[in-house]
């Protein structure tokens, strides 16, 4: 069965205080679902807080996904305060922008637990209260670069990748539930996620991270309330994968037909020399 509709369901997103989780959240109290938010930016959860209309019940709370107990705790506080929980969307995520041979593991490991990880720790621990439910939805976040690897990417692509082929995975073995599964895999969406980052240049040549988060702002030509809308569509038709924008599309399909090919392609234009 899935989701048939918001109205009245109880939605938990992770990563809620910018971003896609920001505009997921926003487009959701508009429908009439109730919500548990949560993010590490206390100030970002705040500025969320305020963009809600709508006579819905909202939770908040401080949470690193990548702790296990944190996540159990808002799982927790959610069931207290909602008596019930039909999506969960593990949205949080980061980046680190290097070359796989100077990445520190520490940086490596980091990206991992949040990105990685925090997908596990949502579905591990949101699971048995979906099954108590009639309609319910998972929905993680990998993006476009879990379907083709790309230089300077390899923390960020090993993650998405494996967020990718888990939620697959899981898909399948709830096929016979109530609980759909759905992989969503955004192209350049306008967040702040490359703003955010973390970023070991290669040399005193390379760009800075004020440079590549201007490009990608240049880039990105999907609105978050545009890539979340495109997200809620493909929960209720219970979408295994969710491409959000044409640059995702694109990018599938030629993996898809160049599986090899396309990485020539792609490091002509990062190295063009």
């Amino acid at each position: 069965m899935a989701v048939c509709s918001f109205k009245n369901k109880v939605a938990v997103i992770t990563g809620a205080g910018s971003g896609i989780g920001q505009a997921l959240t926003v487009l959701l109290a508009e429908a009439g679902c109730h919500l548990a938010i949560c993010d590490v930016d206390d100030a970002g959860l705040a500025e969320t807080q305020k963009l809600i209309s709508g006579d819905v019940r909202l939770t908040t709370g401080h949470v690193d996904v990548s702790q296990l107990e944190q996540v159990e705790r808002f799982a927790e506080q959610a069931i207290a305060e909602h008596g019930q929980v039909n999506l969960v969307f593990n949205n949080a995520g980061v980046s680190v922008t290097g070359l796989a041979e100077h990445m520190p593991l520490e940086d490596f490991e980091w990206l991992m637990n949040i990105n990685f990880w925090g997908v596990i720790y949502g579905c591990r621990t949101f699971l048995p209260y979906l099954r108590q439910v009639d309609e319910a939805a998972i929905i993680n976040t990998s993006s476009i670069f879990g379907t083709i690897a790309v230089p300077t990417q390899s923390a960020y692509n090993a993650s998405k990748f494996a967020v990718r082929g888990y939620t697959y995975s899981l898909r399948q073995e709830l096929k016979d539930s109530h609980i759909g599964v759905s992989c969503v895999q955004p192209g350049g969406v306008k967040t702040r996620i490359v703003s955010k980052s973390r970023y070991i240049p290669a040399d005193n040549e390379s760009p800075t991270k004020e440079d590549m988060a201007v490009n990608f702002e240049a880039a990105a030509r999907l609105s978050a309330p545009e890539a979340a809308q495109t997200i809620l569509d493909g929960v209720l038709q219970n979408k295994a994968q969710i491409l959000v924008g044409k640059d995702a599309t694109f990018i599938s399909w030629l993996e898809r037909f160049a599986p090899l090919g396309y990485m020539d392609l792609i490091t002509r234009r990062v190295r063009p020399d």
